[in-house]
């Protein structure tokens, strides 16, 4: 079992999906968490959730694409718990249209949230994983940065960037001991697929080997064992989680 006593780990998106998954499963393992979205009342029922495990949460609201809301959320975090051991970089959306639908507003905030909070964010929270010469980053790309899909060139670009952000920022902080790696997951149970039509749903399943579609848990067990102190040796990583749908 991995554990992360006395550990804190800040996820954005945190209020539903794949992050609130992640800030539940890193709870089991011992973290405190610093849960970050733009809903307060999700994050106040993930918080509850992770307060009933015996482990301490801090809600924090804010757009974490943009500067002056990270830095206060990350100054509030270090005031409450004086250190962040891991960042999850998860805060994402899709604005789906084929490209010459597509308009500049849905290719821009696209970029902004998916790419752009992962710079705001990591560039922030390293500073004290710096001082400490620890810590771990872990951003959630996904399948379709390496294989792409009609209709969502703006959300593929934004995933595929991570990955190049992953490795490029893996480069800059392995000699301090920071950790930086990419969770790139396949269609998995969410709100985001939620709705998809019947058909939809038959042809994704043939294309994955094993058959079905992920649980957001599946996402977040392997966020935990990145976030490990066993997992010291690896970085700059890209992890498939996708049942076999990328070989």
């Amino acid at each position: 079992m991995i554990e992360l006593q006395g550990q804190v780990a800040l996820v954005t998106g945190a209020g539903r999906g794949i992050g609130r998954a992640v800030a539940l499963e890193l709870a089991r393992a011992g973290a405190d968490l610093v849960l970050c979205a733009r809903t307060q009342a999700q994050l106040e029922e993930v918080a509850a959730e992770i307060r009933t495990l015996g482990r301490r949460a801090l809600v924090a609201t804010g757009d974490v694409s943009q500067v002056a809301p990270v830095e206060a959320i990350v100054a509030q975090a270090l005031q409450e718990f004086a250190h962040i051991d891991i960042l999850v970089n998860n805060a994402g959306i899709r604005r789906d249209a084929v490209l010459l639908r597509m308009k500049e507003e849905d290719w821009d905030e696209v970029l902004q949230v998916n790419l752009r909070s992962a710079f705001v964010c990591t560039r922030a929270v390293s500073k004290g994983m710096l001082k400490k010469r620890s810590g771990r980053i872990i951003n959630i790309s996904s399948v379709i940065a390496l294989m792409g899909n009609a209709g969502q060139a703006n959300y593929a670009a934004s995933k595929a960037g991570l990955i190049g952000f992953t490795r490029s920022v893996a480069r800059e902080l392995a000699s301090r001991g920071i950790t930086v790696n990419a969770v790139a997951p396949g269609y998995i149970e969410t709100e985001m697929t939620r709705d998809l039509p019947q058909k939809a749903r038959e042809w994704i399943q043939e294309r994955i080997p094993m058959g079905f579609l992920g649980q957001p848990e599946d996402v977040a067990k392997m966020v935990r064992f990145l976030s490990a102190p066993e997992t010291r040796y690896v970085t700059g990583q890209v992890f498939n989680v996708d049942g076999g749908m990328v070989m």
